[in-house]
């Protein structure tokens, strides 16, 4: 039977159909899907009459399986049409169109995720796509991506996997993503000569993270060809991380993880690279430098900073504000950011009083030249005169203690000694109020954020040893979360650190768990900031060996050390129990209590073993800080 050039046999469009359906969009090439309209001159086209390259597209010929040409589309006033044809040819065409629009979100997505490292809005970006079908494709883009770049981006990537896991991505997306992933490795190495050694790190990541079962190792085996690169990264990743001791904690900080720059680091960079300009005047070194630290998120800071040593350096005034009027013209600060800049002096000009004299005045005179040079919208800064207002004797009060409450906790990250602030504390707040206990919360965690990871532990150490009404701690709580926003201008990863804060304190028992629904109340708003925190504590409670991973979040008992597992520390209560029974040295007993720095697990010492000694108890009670309950 001879075929028309617009006409398809029913038995040819049925064929197509169900190779179609079976298709896995990314397995097919663009050849094969690519839409190519037929040209008026196509008889006269050297290759008309003969089949084109793949064996398809000649005239007599059948054409590519899941060829899509205009020419051949389908006519709704044909006779011969069967309704369920044209639905299933609108169907497949639809299903490509999504895909492709699908594949474009997922680029930008995981671009603007490694731009700002905003887990919660990638998150809802992708579910608002409402595409869950194709996430095995973002798990594939996201990795691909991260592969050619540096370590911040790999750990930041494996992060989010972590984190949409079984949430927003389905465990059999992912499952899939990673067969894609594995399947291209003879592509990915012609870009990325060492596809082998990172995608297998991924794929190893992904197992200690319980986002893929062991198993999965074996199934691509033997499924992959064994002349693949897939079967290479299997074996690097078998072999070379998994079967390593202690390959967990080796996977998880290769890539720096929980080890990137902090806040304060970025700081003392900054103060650094205005020290330099100051004494060589080259501006495009300093932009260069400013460039490199990757935080447009944070050059309100820099301001701030290049403002404070024009206060202070006078002599150096004019060559700062130029640097800042070129960072602003060239597009590097952008006007946002200097804004915010200037609008955080006028807030603390009366605490600069104190080291500046008329800091006021000088603050006026560089918001009046930065404006007239036309680098400055003064219209949208706030007024530097000062508003009266009368305090009332509580807000005096809770003004007082505010300021002893941070030199003891100052004090404290120095000392480490907890009892001390537990008498410091009493004496303060003899009347043991639930306001002045929230301050404290509020301002321990506050202080402890813009530190290092020993001192978050430490904080969180302290919080729980004190032991302070989950009715406060609630308080305190909410206080933090409500002035996040403040906190955000300096400490940009505010949400990450109040979430684990948050978590551990749930872990520690200091929280109950309905205590986040009873806190989630006070702040209704989709996208408010208590939204995110809450829902990534909650995220992180959620997962698997949740408790052990938030426990050793800042590395365990306030040192900085890795910490111990579980099991491990479980042993040494066991053994010092035993030691104590056979010999029944009190002090001695308290003493190995003590050195294990662990008093937010001090409640597995009663399982273990009974002390009938009251006076024994209560010695150990004073050396832990806590009621032994």
């Amino acid at each position: 039977m001879e075929y028309g050039d617009g006409f398809v046999s029913k038995e040819h469009r049925d064929l197509a159909r169900s190779a179609s359906e079976s298709a896995d969009p990314l397995s097919v090439s663009p050849l094969q899907i690519s839409i190519h309209p037929k040209s008026a001159n196509s008889r006269n086209s050297p290759t008309y009459g003969h089949p084109e390259k793949g064996g398809s597209g000649g005239r007599g010929t059948w054409g590519g399986l899941l060829e899509v040409d205009d020419s051949h589309s389908l006519d709704p006033n044909d006779p011969n049409l069967d309704s369920n044809e044209e639905r299933d040819h609108t169907t497949v065409r639809k299903s490509t169109t999504d895909f492709l629009e699908f594949k474009k979100n997922a680029t930008i997505i995981v671009e603007e995720y490694f731009a700002t490292d905003d887990i919660v809005s990638t998150a809802n970006e992708l579910r608002e796509l409402e595409m869950s079908g194709y996430h095995y494709y973002f798990v594939k883009k996201l990795v691909s991506m991260a592969m050619d770049r540096d370590d911040k981006e790999k750990e930041m990537a494996a992060v989010l996997l972590s984190s949409l896991y079984a949430d927003i991505i389905d465990p059999p997306q992912v499952y899939r993503g990673f067969c894609k992933l594995l399947e291209a490795a003879d592509d990915l190495i012609v870009d990325i000569p060492d596809t082998v050694d990172v995608l297998a790190l991924f794929i190893a990541r992904a197992v200690v993270d319980d986002m893929l079962p062991p198993a999965f190792l074996k199934k691509q085996m033997a499924a992959l060809p064994e002349d693949s690169k897939g079967v290479d990264v299997i074996k690097r990743a078998e072999k070379g991380y998994l079967a390593a001791p202690h390959h967990a904690e080796i996977i998880e900080r290769r890539w720096g993880g929980g080890m990137q720059k902090t806040v304060e680091d970025v700081k003392a960079k900054i103060d650094n690279l205005l020290r330099e300009y100051v004494v060589s005047g080259d501006k495009k070194e300093a932009c260069r430098c400013i460039k490199d630290l990757k935080v447009p998120f944070f050059h309100h800071e820099i301001v701030k900073r290049t403002l404070i040593m024009a206060m202070e350096r006078k002599q150096a005034e004019g060559r700062l504000l130029d640097l800042l009027k070129e960072a602003s013209e060239e597009g590097l600060i952008n006007s946002s950011q200097t804004s915010k800049g200037f609008g955080r002096m006028i807030d603390s000009v009366d605490d600069l009083s104190l080291d500046i004299p008329n800091a006021g005045r000088i603050l006026q005179s560089l918001i009046s030249k930065a404006a007239s040079e036309g680098w400055l919208s003064a219209s949208s800064l706030k007024s530097l005169v000062p508003t009266p207002r009368k305090g009332s004797l509580q807000d005096d009060s809770a003004k007082i203690f505010k300021l002893k409450a941070q030199s003891i906790i100052q004090e404290y990250f120095l000392s480490g000694d907890i009892s001390e602030v537990g008498s410091c504390l009493g004496s303060e707040n003899n009347a043991f109020s639930a306001e002045l206990n929230a301050i404290f919360i509020k301002r321990l965690i506050t202080l402890a954020m813009d530190r290092k990871n020993r001192e978050k532990e430490m904080a969180s150490v302290l919080l729980s040893s004190l032991c302070f009404p989950s009715d406060d701690a609630v308080i305190g709580f909410i206080m933090l979360i409500e002035s996040a926003d403040d906190t955000a201008l300096d400490n940009p990863v505010v949400v990450e650190d109040l979430a684990m804060f948050l978590a551990r304190a749930v872990v520690d028992e200091v929280l109950a768990p309905q205590h986040l629904e009873e806190i989630g109340t006070q702040f209704s708003g989709a996208e408010s900031i208590g939204r995110k925190v809450l829902q990534m504590a909650k995220s992180s409670l959620k997962a698997r060996l949740s408790g052990e991973r938030i426990l050793r979040c800042w590395g365990g008992g306030g040192t900085g050390s890795p910490g111990w597992a579980i099991e491990d520390v479980k042993d040494k209560v066991g053994r010092l129990l035993e030691e104590f029974e056979s010999g029944g040295d009190i002090r001695e007993a308290c003493r190995c209590i003590k050195e294990l720095s662990m008093p937010f697990f001090h409640h597995e010492l009663r399982p273990h073993y009974h002390i009938p000694d009251d006076e024994g108890f209560r010695e150990g009670s004073r050396i832990s800080g806590r009621s032994g309950s």
